[in-house]
């Protein structure tokens, strides 16, 4: 399968409901966020993103991260446990 990387997909986080855990800077391999800012996300290449990957708001505990371009209908899990995300 080929991973298509984005340019109108990417996370956005809400940082007044970040705790900054740093799951979602641990899960992604596509160089979207910043690893020396790790805990903090900080998105330092959003086209790294691949389009229809939810795979760090699906680890994200308070539904911090949404996604620009997404009309996919999904929710952020806020902690629960999401569906496999293949993608990443």
């Amino acid at each position: 399968e080929v991973s298509i990387m984005a340019k109108t997909w990417y996370p956005i986080i809400d940082q007044s409901k970040c705790t900054k855990c740093g799951a979602c800077v641990k899960k992604c391999g596509n160089g979207v966020y910043n690893k020396q800012m790790y805990p903090k996300p900080v998105i330092v290449n959003p086209i790294g993103c691949i389009q229809g990957c939810h795979g760090c708001g699906n680890l994200c505990p308070t539904g911090a991260i949404t996604y620009v371009g997404d009309q996919s209908g999904w929710t952020p899990p806020m902690g629960k446990k999401a569906p496999p995300d293949p993608c990443c």
